[in-house]
């Protein structure tokens, strides 16, 4: 019986004491550089003169009548822009993103110097050690949003996962909905073509209980724009910056430029290339509505050069993200970047990829970090215990984001006074006053020693998070829903469906 009990203690997450605020950080570490200054200025000048001279491929035609209107060259598809242009839309690109989520306290800001963590986004794939490895599902997408929920230190809701067995021309109802019912957080809408936003946007403003004008004037959802390197931006990804810039929302533009593949081999150069379709981007929502929010970015690794699969985790992609931070800090944009791992299962791999890509982030000092948990297989998959596992690193970077106390009451005379040499403090007044609230404790890790761990199953970390989101959704949704626009949002969902939906654009 006190095996089982034993057992049963250290696969559940503690209960602790301690008051934690893990949602409105600041990054503690000084920005790392890759290259010295001037390096980096001619990476900028260099993507100048590709926009330039060489130019950027623009799928949809109202994006081209836009930058054409601002003064740009089109000339068939490609479009060339010029410095002066590029130069007046960073300079109207606001510098601030204040984020409203479904309650005040949940409220984000998008900043340098701010740091916002979510969890992996965008796979077709869940996995856990009950389930195992399947298409992403509805409640695959229910349960991942509550786990994000669940815990303080992620500030965003991404798109976790596809639920395959939704409809395309459906899905985004279904997401939407899982969002706003069972997170009070900020909330992402896919740009998959102007029907689909337009349905998510009357539909989020709806629940949110606001007007138009109330809507477009402050930010209430994001999206995650990405170009298709090198030196294009297609249908729904163009049509999803002019959409969000026009309702005042924010759209986060991701060059996903993989050295030796889609980019340069060269960290430099794969980085030229990002910075030149951010700014090609991130000049096409200010042509759509001058100061409209929007959030530089990057997603640049390597790839193995023996099989032409992406890597994650590496020394380039740390690199990558050092030299991203210089550019967005010479923009002075806030700006987004990622961890992530290209590991099969939640292994030692995962860990030191995600954790080694994690530090490249904040030593780069990105405002955003996405797929800093839960993400495998380069994006495939996102993995219900590796999200568990991950968080345990994220709460742990969130405490050292916390400026260490150091009164007098800390540096503890007192205590020093009262324990005589050869001593212990374990009885010290001063130990006694903080010994539930002073550490952090571990959501995940067994601090007991090996014949404790032994007798209580000798269970591993991979298991102790099996049990921990096991009793995250096993317990109460405790977002607290208004009933009223619940059922308002369910009816408009069954008019727009009996109406056919949207059928994503491609």
């Amino acid at each position: 019986m006190s095996g089982r009990t034993g057992r049963r203690r250290s696969q559940t997450a503690p209960v602790s004491r301690r008051q934690v605020d893990y949602h409105n950080l600041k990054n503690p570490f000084p920005p790392m550089k890759a290259f010295s200054d001037d390096r980096i200025e001619a990476m900028h000048q260099t993507s100048l003169q590709v926009l330039e001279e060489l130019g950027i491929k623009v799928l949809l035609p109202e994006a081209r009548t836009l930058f054409k209107a601002g003064g740009a060259r089109v000339d068939g598809e490609m479009v060339f822009i010029g410095r002066e242009m590029i130069e007046t839309a960073v300079a109207s690109a606001p510098k601030s993103i204040r984020l409203r989520a479904g309650v005040r306290e949940k409220d984000a800001l998008l900043e340098l110097g701010s740091l916002v963590f979510q969890p992996g986004a965008g796979a077709p794939h869940a996995t856990d050690l009950v389930n195992g490895r399947r298409p992403g599902t509805r409640q695959d997408f229910r349960d991942l949003i509550r786990l994000t929920q669940h815990f303080d230190v992620f500030q965003m809701v991404p798109p976790l996962i596809e639920p395959q067995d939704v409809p395309t021309h459906l899905r985004h109802y279904e997401t939407l909905e899982a969002q706003l019912t069972l997170s009070n957080k900020f909330p992402f809408i896919f740009s998959r073509g102007t029907p689909q936003v337009q349905q998510s946007f009357e539909l989020l403003r709806d629940f949110r209980g606001l007007s138009d004008a109330e809507f477009e004037d402050e930010v209430w959802c994001y999206t995650i724009i990405n170009t298709n390197s090198p030196r294009q931006l297609d249908i729904p990804m163009a049509q999803g910056l002019i959409d969000f810039a026009k309702a005042g929302q924010v759209s986060i533009v991701t060059p996903f430029t993989l050295m030796g593949a889609m980019a340069p081999i060269t960290v430099a150069g794969a980085i030229t290339l990002s910075h030149a379709e951010a700014l090609a981007a991130i000049t096409l929502t200010q042509l759509a509505r001058p100061g409209a929010p929007v959030c530089y970015g990057t997603f640049t690794s390597n790839v193995d050069m023996k099989s032409g699969a992406p890597a994650f985790g590496t020394p380039e992609h740390f690199n990558a993200s050092l030299a991203a931070g210089q550019l967005a800090r010479k923009l002075d944009l806030p700006w987004r970047s990622a961890a992530g791992s290209a590991a099969n299962m939640n292994d030692v791999q995962a860990a030191n990829e995600t954790q080694f890509g994690l530090w490249g982030c904040l030593m780069a000092g990105a405002t955003v970090v996405i797929h800093s948990a839960g993400w495998l297989e380069g994006g495939l998959t996102v993995s219900f215990e590796k999200l568990i596992c991950d968080v345990e690193v994220l709460q742990m970077v969130a405490e050292l984001c916390t400026k260490a106390q150091a009164g007098s009451a800390e540096i503890g005379l007192e205590a020093l006074t009262e324990v005589q040499p050869g001593g212990h403090f374990f009885a010290a007044g001063q130990t006694m006053d903080r010994y539930q609230t002073e550490f952090y404790e571990p959501l995940v890790g067994d601090w007991s020693n090996f014949g404790t761990w032994t007798e209580n199953g000798a269970v591993d970390a991979n298991h102790r998070a099996t049990k921990i989101w096991q009793d995250i959704l096993a317990a109460p949704n405790p977002v607290q829903v208004n009933g009223d626009r619940k059922s308002a949002f369910d009816d408009q969902v069954v008019r727009m469906s009996d109406a056919g939906g949207a059928p994503p654009e491609s």
